[in-house]
């Protein structure tokens, strides 16, 4: 592990935000930061020369999905998800922990192993936490992850636990299993909103050492205020000269809320997402660009922002690209939106710098004229 090295720059004395550099095989990654997701080995619509530009660092991928198509022996194969993806920098891959939770109806979940049936042909794939390792290994990634066990958040407390304890076990044998030193094994804590399985969690994980550690199953369904509240109280459970991600999250005010809640790592599908589907972040709040008074309006996308496209490109003609189905629309808005969130968190990183997180909090809500 001797590859890997978290410095942690600065602490905002008055809201606890960390700012930190991470030291990984693929390059050094400034914390705060946000991880494009690239499920299937790419962030949709997207060259790597264009991530690069906006500013992302490290990307995200997925075992679960890697391993159906086009499968880990293929990747590897081809030189390793580096090579295979043409992206130089970071990448993590979640361990498909994620999918129990998301594919529940396509899965069959035992202490041993989850099975699940392929989303796409029928097939079976057996996923154990040595699996899991296996694949990931052959993936190649700088950062991967413990399979978990992530569970909805309505459930009773005694299926939380459940989950809890059949996490902490995995993450044992995931441990157990790792044979690569050149990838750094991230363990996940999980428990719902409950603070008491969220500390056994931590608890049953902390003795493993792991180089880093994740806070998993959030942004499931719960109200935000539960999730802030749930971090407040987590995050402090976790080691301070190791790097926190919080799995999954999310809307560009809960970057915000997590950051100044201690969390360094973040990923989500949402500026994506949102961006294929004509909706713009920007400086003064978000932009559904469908909007028929859009029509005409030869305003940038975002007069007030930093991002390229935002500067470069009106509301008429980016509505006019949705309205006629031009897949160029959905590449640049989700352009916009990748370079939007990690403007956002380098801003961000700038004010921890400064003592000023909670300032930067108070201007932003203020710009986008409440939650965004």
């Amino acid at each position: 592990m001797s590859q890997f090295r978290f410095e942690l720059e600065h602490v905002d004395s008055t809201t606890g935000a960390r700012a930190g550099r991470w030291h990984t095989p693929h390059g050094v990654v400034e914390t705060p930061a946000f991880m494009p997701v690239g499920t299937l080995g790419t962030v949709k619509g997207l060259l790597p020369e264009q991530l690069k530009r906006a500013g992302a660092q490290m990307l995200l991928a997925n075992t679960y999905h890697l391993a159906l198509r086009p499968g880990a022996d293929v990747v590897e194969q081809l030189g390793g998800l580096h090579q295979f993806m043409n992206w130089e920098g970071p990448i993590l891959t979640d361990s498909g922990g994620f999918q129990v939770f998301s594919l529940a109806k396509l899965s069959k979940l035992t202490d041993d192993h989850v099975t699940f049936r392929s989303h796409i042909d029928g097939s079976l794939l057996e996923l154990s936490p040595e699996k899991a390792i296996s694949i990931q290994e052959q993936l190649g990634a700088d950062c991967i992850m413990c399979l978990d066990e992530c569970p909805p958040h309505d459930v009773d407390k005694k299926r939380l636990h459940e989950a809890v304890l059949r996490t902490t076990a995995w993450a044992a044998r995931c441990k157990e299993a790792q044979k690569r030193e050149d990838q750094a094994l991230f363990g996940i804590v999980q428990g719902g909103i409950e603070t008491d399985l969220r500390e056994e969690s931590a608890a049953g994980l902390l003795p493993l050492e792991f180089p880093g550690y994740a806070i998993g199953g959030l942004s499931v369904g719960e109200d935000p205020a539960d999730m802030y509240r749930t971090l407040e109280f987590t995050t402090p459970l976790l080691p301070q000269e190791k790097p926190r991600y919080l799995m999954g999250v999310g809307r560009p005010i809960d970057l915000i809320e997590g950051i100044l809640r201690g969390i360094d790592l973040f990923d989500c599908v949402m500026p994506t997402r949102n961006g294929r589907n004509a909706m713009a972040f920007t400086s003064r709040g978000p932009l559904k660009l469908r909007n028929a008074r859009h029509k005409r309006d030869p305003m940038p996308l975002d007069p007030d922002g930093t991002t390229e496209v935002g500067r470069t490109y009106s509301r008429g003609y980016l509505r006019h690209l949705f309205v006629a189905g031009e897949m160029l629309g959905p590449i640049l808005l989700s352009w916009h939106n990748i370079e939007f969130y990690q403007n956002l968190v380098r801003n961000l990183r700038e004010a921890i710098l400064a003592d000023n997180s909670a300032e930067f909090r108070a201007d932003q809500l203020a710009q986008w004229g409440g939650e965004l």
